[in-house]
């Protein structure tokens, strides 16, 4: 015991003096030792393998508690135009409809296994993966106390800083190279319970990135404060990116496209997955008259006259505009 009481000593002196004190070492799985040469000091108690993060500058780093959350920036809710985020204020609309039903389900899933990162990914471009991935977090960050991070992970064409009009970086990147704290890199959106992780400076090695320790590391610890991780990927069938991420969280979930994915595309991304964490597929491109013949007969008998609602007719095209 003098010898476990020693080495806890001497990690806590490891860390300088602003460092974040650690929280109560956690009962899951141990934490992997760091395998990019940085110094660290690994203790082990009561058969929990503690690690501390590589000397990039990220003392203290490692364990992340809740007082991340007053420490991060806040930003305006300022969506761009072209966004197609889903509208909190129109709650009845389909999209937002169809993203409150993937969160009840996955919410499900939570209960029965521990789900807290979860990969948003498609077997090629232009599926709606990113489009999938902003609107669940969205929809996730809505209920109370839901704190939810939204991660952008596709270093090579990040688009989430667009989506929400803030600076690209710090990020992901500037982080995994030691060039910032990760309460600099976070932002959290105002009037919710939103905070996204941009991408952060490009980089030529994305796959190198992702591959230190640190990210695993990371993943570890952000469900200490988050309810939610969600991270928005590269293409499984165009980059490695999304193969290596779904080993480190929780689980996957694949975004296809109507008219445009096809079987052999959806087989080959499964495969590539060895279809390990795989929750399900979100079937995205549906038409809009599909969407609100699911919704039409409801709203509308919710929302008209007693005399009006046993007609149950909605006008299709003042719908559209």
């Amino acid at each position: 015991m003098s010898r476990v009481h020693d080495a806890l000593r001497r990690a806590e002196q490891a860390y300088s003096p602003d460092a974040i004190a650690p929280p109560p070492v956690p009962t899951g799985r141990p934490m992997p030792p760091p395998t990019d040469g940085g110094a660290a000091a690994s203790v082990v108690a009561a058969g929990v393998a503690i690690a501390d993060l590589p000397s990039r500058g990220l003392s203290g780093d490692l364990f992340i508690t809740e007082a991340l959350l007053s420490r991060v920036q806040e930003v305006p809710f300022n969506p761009s135009v072209d966004s197609h985020l889903v509208d909190s204020t129109k709650p009845h609309e389909p999209p937002a409809e169809e993203f409150r039903t993937l969160r009840t389900r996955l919410n499900h899933l939570q209960t029965l296994q521990p789900i807290s990162t979860l990969v948003v990914t498609s077997p090629s471009p232009a599926e709606g993966k990113s489009f999938a991935a902003v609107n669940l977090a969205l929809a996730e960050a809505q209920l109370a106390g839901n704190h939810t991070l939204l991660i952008d992970c596709d270093f090579r064409r990040p688009i989430v800083h667009n989506l929400f009009q803030v600076d690209r970086g710090p990020g992901v990147t500037d982080f995994l190279q030691g060039k910032a704290r990760i309460e600099d890199c976070i932002k959290k959106v105002a009037s919710t319970g939103l905070h996204i992780l941009p991408a952060g400076e490009a980089v030529i090695n994305p796959l190198e990135l992702l591959n230190l320790s640190a990210m695993a590391q990371l993943l570890d610890q952000l469900p200490r404060v988050f309810k939610w991780v969600i991270l928005d990927s590269p293409p499984l069938l165009f980059a490695a990116d999304a193969n290596l991420l779904s080993t480190m969280c929780t689980g996957t979930v694949i975004v296809v496209r109507i008219g445009t994915t096809t079987i052999d595309s959806i087989t080959r991304a499964m495969q590539s997955l060895c279809e390990n964490n795989v929750l399900g597929i979100v079937v995205n491109g549906a038409r809009r008259g599909e969407l609100y013949s699911k919704y039409t007969y409801y709203h509308s008998y919710y929302y008209s006259k007693p005399d009006e609602a046993i007609e149950g007719v909605v006008d299709e095209d003042a719908v559209e505009k």
